[in-house]
């Protein structure tokens, strides 16, 4: 497997990743994490890297009741994580968003003192701005920034990949098939299938129909590249930088699969201006999260 190296302070890790939000939907309140501990047993634990994020708060119907990124609430994560995983240190915790009632130097202050105490070995960040990256890396050195990143979704584009280069912070890419819009397997039949891509804009009504068709500009290239269009979108995706993990939310093994191939796959120049021709920022219909979601991202602000 490739590797590649997260920021200037991190550790080297395989050039995909395995997203796993997707197995217990919306990460199951902690049955995604004792999953990855079955799957740990029995594995050399030094050969494998596990990033997590905390701070979404649930109720006992699953409601969203916000986020918590104090200092005790993160010891409070952190604990119950390192127990459901049997782990006795974690690789990258990163909260899942910014808590908008705790300033970011004191949620990473906290976690650098979970640095110190061998509970976690790197700081991550997830779905934050320039200004935020900024102050919390003046705290702490930031290994990666976990963010939305694809052919559909090229908003890092225009500032916080480069803040991100320039403090040499990784950035680790999930979504890079838009949650199977562009994989190549996604068809308007398939639209009552029970997950967030129900309530998700870029799956909706005429959005879909926009949105599947950019598809068939995916499927021409993949096919002069001899790939399926699920490898093209993750092989452009780790094509723009080496400072770029793409992360792949396969459920099957056929899928996964599929998504491990596009390490083999080379873009041409000439595949790549096609793919620019064909995406542009802004090609996508509708936005990647519903309204209410959007407002608890920093990363959307401008």
């Amino acid at each position: 497997m490739e590797k590649r190296k997260l920021g200037t302070t991190g550790q080297s890790v395989s050039a995909i990743g395995l997203g796993c939000m997707g197995m217990s939907d919306f990460y199951g309140m902690g049955h995604n994490e004792m999953l990855i501990r079955e799957a740990l047993a029995g594995r050399n634990r030094d050969n494998l890297q596990i990033s997590v994020k905390f701070g979404a708060l649930r109720d006992p119907n699953k409601g969203f009741l916000g986020y918590d990124s104090r200092p005790a609430a993160i010891r409070n994560f952190v604990a119950y994580s390192l127990q459901r995983l049997g782990v006795d240190a974690i690789d990258i915790y990163r909260p899942a968003r910014l808590d908008p009632d705790v300033p970011i130097e004191e949620s990473i202050g906290a976690m650098a003192d979970m640095v110190k105490a061998g509970w976690i070995r790197h700081i991550g960040l997830s779905e934050v701005g320039s200004d935020t990256i900024r102050r919390a890396h003046a705290v702490h050195p930031i290994v990666d920034l976990q963010i939305e990143y694809s052919l559909v979704a090229r908003g890092i584009e225009s500032d916080i990949l480069k803040t991100s280069r320039e403090l040499g912070i990784s950035i680790t890419a999930y979504g890079v098939l838009a949650r199977g819009l562009i994989g190549g397997h996604w068809s308007k039949q398939r639209s009552a299938v029970q997950d967030f891509r129900q309530m998700s804009p870029r799956f909706q009504g005429s959005n879909l129909d926009t949105n599947l068709a950019l598809v068939d500009s995916l499927r021409a290239v993949a096919a002069e590249a001899g790939a399926s269009p699920a490898q093209v979108a993750i092989a452009w995706v780790a094509a723009q930088g080496n400072d770029i993990v793409p992360l792949v939310g396969a459920r099957r093994r056929d899928r996964l699969a599929e998504a491990l191939g596009a390490l083999d796959v080379k873009l041409t120049p000439a595949h790549l201006a096609a793919l620019a021709d064909a995406f542009p920022p802004g090609a996508a219909a509708g936005a990647r999260y519903p309204e209410a979601q959007l407002a608890h991202m920093d990363s959307e602000k401008r």
